[in-house]
């Protein structure tokens, strides 16, 4: 009886990764699916690179400041509600930007509609995912939130194809559609306590098999914003946050000016999407072997190293090898963040502090890619912004292999 509800208790902590995977497949699938229609928007309203820049800042910077509500109320009244009206809001908005008659009315529906979805239902499923696993937290936190990167892998060629077919606005139905149904049903197995069905995280079961109380070990929340390892994780993150999402936006173009065709410019930029799965899934297992924390540091050394490749990259090759190693620590960042969250200040505020944590990276988005485009605007070249998000994202490196290494909770 103990090793069936055992099995039970496992299979429901899975089921719970599977699940926020497609969660954040649908929703920052449709997010990330912005470069491919970076081109036809950009046509469609006569905007400039720095005007456009801001409709993906808008949203991916309302992602991490909606976390911040988002994860406490889920903490209080579960994460599937949330995940479930996150998915809701982000087809919503994409049927308001298909509407579109002018650029601020994208900003309103892709913008707002999408970074208030996908806030809603980010922190909520991946601050779930934290509460059923410790031993292997690392790896199921890589799992789910590889999702975000099968859906940058998948969604901008899929957005591409249904651009040639059905037009952008036709696009932006389809894709809207999707969020709802494939992210609603998602929602329904996210499950945010195993305690509450008389399981323990890592496949464990309480005593008695009966519901058991659930605890909350951890440091308190006012706590552990004061801490010095808080302090230097949010200061890291708010400094690479700078330059995190520019290939997101500038990727594609950036290309283009490189004598690149446009197909063949949003493949290069789901290499990102490619290399960021594989690191979700890689790093994330190997993280909890070598330590979460130096991994941590690790990636963002990485993506600097990265950033100054990027600056010379005259050919499809070079953009592919950035795109790609950029891609797999992106991907390690995100599986490693709220994980190393847990490990500080335990399972107790975890939503809360993961989403507090967060707001660093919305406030170095919402500068990041729309200071790159009108950069561009005025010297004509992404050398500026680049070598800044570079020599930011170096500080973020030191700064996280200079902290503390995490006590048991």
């Amino acid at each position: 009886m103990g090793n069936d509800l055992g099995r039970r208790s496992a299979r429901r902590g899975w089921r719970v990764v599977a699940a926020a995977f497609m969660v954040m497949f649908a929703t920052f699938g449709c997010a990330y699916s912005f470069s491919a229609f970076f081109a036809p928007l950009q046509g469609g309203f006569g905007a400039s690179r720095g005007a456009l820049s801001w409709v993906l800042s808008i949203a991916i910077s309302l992602f991490f400041i909606i976390g911040a509500a988002s994860g406490p109320i889920a903490d209080r009244i579960g994460a599937r509600a949330m995940a479930l009206a996150g998915s809701l809001i982000v087809g919503l908005g994409l049927f308001v930007a298909a509407e579109a008659q002018a650029l601020w009315q994208v900003y309103l529906g892709f913008g707002l509609g999408i970074g208030i979805g996908v806030g809603v239902s980010y922190v909520p499923s991946v601050g779930a995912v934290q509460r059923w696993f410790v031993r292997q937290r690392g790896l199921a936190s890589g799992i789910a939130v590889a999702g975000i990167g099968a859906g940058t892998l998948c969604m901008p060629k899929i957005a591409e194809w249904l651009i040639d077919a059905y037009g952008w606005r036709g696009a932006y139905l389809l894709l809207g559609s999707f969020a709802i149904v494939a992210g609603g049903v998602a929602a329904l197995f996210i499950d945010a306590s195993p305690q509450q069905h008389g399981f323990l995280p890592d496949g464990g079961v309480a005593a008695s098999g009966a519901p058991a109380a659930h605890r909350g070990e951890g440091v308190a929340l006012r706590d552990a914003v004061r801490s010095r390892p808080f302090v230097l994780l949010y200061t890291a993150g708010l400094c690479a946050s700078f330059g995190l999402f520019l290939p997101f936006v500038h990727l594609a173009p950036f290309a283009e000016d490189r004598g690149i065709s446009h197909a063949t410019a949003v493949s290069l930029f789901t290499l990102v999407g490619l290399g960021s799965t594989f690191g979700r899934f890689l790093l994330g297992a190997l993280a909890d072997r070598l330590g979460r924390r130096r991994s941590f540091a690790g990636m963002f050394l990485g993506m600097a190293l990265m950033l100054v490749w990027w600056l010379s990259s005259w050919s499809a090759w070079q953009i592919a090898v950035f795109a790609l190693v950029f891609g797999t620590c992106y991907g390690g960042f995100v599986a490693l963040a709220p994980a190393l969250i847990v490990d500080y200040f335990g399972e107790r505020n975890a939503s809360g502090l993961i989403g507090i944590s967060y707001t660093a990276v919305a406030l170095g988005t919402l500068a990041g890619s729309p200071f790159a485009g009108y950069a561009f605007d005025f010297f004509q070249s992404y050398t500026i912004p680049i070598a800044a998000s570079a020599a930011a994202m170096f500080v973020s490196f030191v700064l996280i292999y200079l902290a503390p290494e995490p006590a048991t909770v």
